[in-house]
């Protein structure tokens, strides 16, 4: 038999309900592991909300502060404070494509574990949009455990 050993647990969010769900799992692993999680949101980088014809868009800059600062309070508070006693957490905002920065991440700092939550999409939406979820599992390094909204 072979031990897992858990030292960091990355719980990507994009503030969803989906990524809710996955919550309760990456803490109560963090807790029962005694490892460290890591909260991280990936700013999707989108030149279209900031230029239009290569020309800035007035006040975009402080738009894009405004919503910095409101993922910034909603991170503070994504993890209830009863496991955030119990818990050694991390904050972590990232720019880019979601599924890159998360296995950017992870690969970077020695993640053994993410835990992430799934939106469910099928047909032509998932053809579409595709999955972060989906990319992260096949790509991953390291096991990705996905929670599904709604499943238990």
């Amino acid at each position: 038999m072979y031990p897992i050993n858990l030292k960091r647990i990355l719980l990507p969010t994009d503030l969803s309900e989906g990524s809710a769900a996955a919550t309760p799992y990456a803490c109560a692993m963090a807790e029962r592991f005694d490892a460290e999680l890591c909260l991280f949101y990936v700013f999707e980088q989108d030149t279209g909300s900031t230029y239009v014809r290569g020309m800035p868009v007035p006040g975009a800059d402080s738009e894009i502060e405004q919503l910095k600062q409101q993922v910034a309070e909603s991170l503070a508070d994504w993890i209830d404070t009863d496991w955030e006693a119990k818990l050694q957490t991390l904050r972590v905002t990232g720019e880019g494509q979601p599924s890159v920065e998360i296995l950017r991440y992870a690969e970077e700092n020695r993640i053994d574990l993410i835990v992430m939550g799934t939106h469910g999409r099928t047909g032509i939406s998932h053809a579409l949009m595709g999955s972060v979820a989906e990319k992260v599992v096949r790509k991953s390094s390291c096991p990705v455990l996905t929670v599904r909204h709604g499943e238990h």
